[in-house]
């Protein structure tokens, strides 16, 4: 018995999810819905589980089927690479646009860019780093880096990670003040609170209180705009407390320019993740920086 006689259901399956909908996944797949519609059917049977929720007018995954969809995607993707690598001389050429923050730009893509130009450098990566969301098609981008939960774009999106938060300060600035001990005391100290461009707030403080998440909005004399890292060198310079992630951290802190707050009400994080048009065929030079961005070193 073949063991992946379902690999065109699966097809189907990633298909009308990347398009959005069944008619939109027949019209790349030159079929009918009908058709895709049994195909995913025959899947969710072969599964033993809810991979979609159907209504009249959208579809959605369901938990089991975004974790399907992402290691299918991916082993789809590796297949797709594994054939073109053996198409004419094998080796990746290109230009990729990638777009990131500059949180991630500045601490997290170093090491992976340099991991992708040793394997790579026939590719060129046009990198932008700046802190505002690119309209990936309006402006000719391949990849672009978000920060936070996604929301229902069209686009295909991959996990980077999800990144600890720490709250912090200097040694000078904890000197005079002292150390908070509990969030209501936190409230009495001076707060860097970065601004959010989409709302011109606040962004809230993540910390979790009791076993149960609490979004604290910082306040303070203050307001950092455009860009986050703006706190962080405020902090170090001993103007007042800021939350950043663990990444950005670790090194002040190993180093004694900052020094951690209130660690007992860490553990959240926010994530970061890669996404890029629905295209089934992307260049061999983009499959291969999705690849390495998305691989856990």
């Amino acid at each position: 018995m073949r063991r992946f006689d379902h690999l065109a259901d699966v097809e189907a399956f990633i298909t009308v999810m990347d398009k959005g909908s069944m008619t939109a996944g027949a019209v790349a797949l030159a079929t009918t819905p009908s058709v895709l519609s049994r195909a995913i059917t025959r899947l969710e049977t072969k599964l033993g589980t809810q991979l979609v929720r159907r209504t009249t007018r959208r579809i959605s995954l369901t938990d089991a089927g975004r974790v399907y969809l992402d290691q299918v995607r991916a082993a789809f993707e590796t297949i797709d690479q594994a054939e073109r690598a053996i198409q004419g001389d094998g080796v990746v050429a290109g230009r990729v646009r990638l777009s990131a923050p500059t949180t991630y730009g500045h601490f997290q893509l170093p090491e992976k860019l340099t991991r992708f130009a040793t394997r790579h450098p026939s590719v060129t990566v046009e990198l932008s780093i700046a802190n505002r969301n690119v309209d990936l098609v309006a402006e000719g981008y391949d990849l672009a880096i978000r920060l936070g939960q996604l929301p229902d774009s069209g686009m295909i999106g991959r996990r980077l990670e999800d990144a600890p938060l720490r709250l912090v300060a200097s040694p000078d600035y904890v000197a005079r003040r002292g150390m908070p001990r509990s969030v209501d005391e936190l409230a009495a100290h001076t707060c860097l609170p970065f601004i959010m461009p989409s709302s011109g707030r606040p962004a809230p403080w993540l910390l979790r209180v009791a076993g149960a998440d609490l979004d604290w909005i910082p306040h303070g004399p203050i307001q950092v705009e455009d860009d986050v890292l703006g706190t962080v060198s405020l902090t170090e310079a001993g103007l007042g407390i800021c939350q950043t992630y663990d990444f950005i951290a670790r090194d002040r802190l190993a180093r004694g320019s900052l020094v951690e707050l209130l660690p007992e009400f860490g553990g959240r994080s926010r994530p970061f993740s890669l996404i890029y048009p629905p295209h089934r065929n992307l260049p061999a030079a983009t499959r291969a920086l999705i690849d390495c961005l998305v691989e856990q070193a």
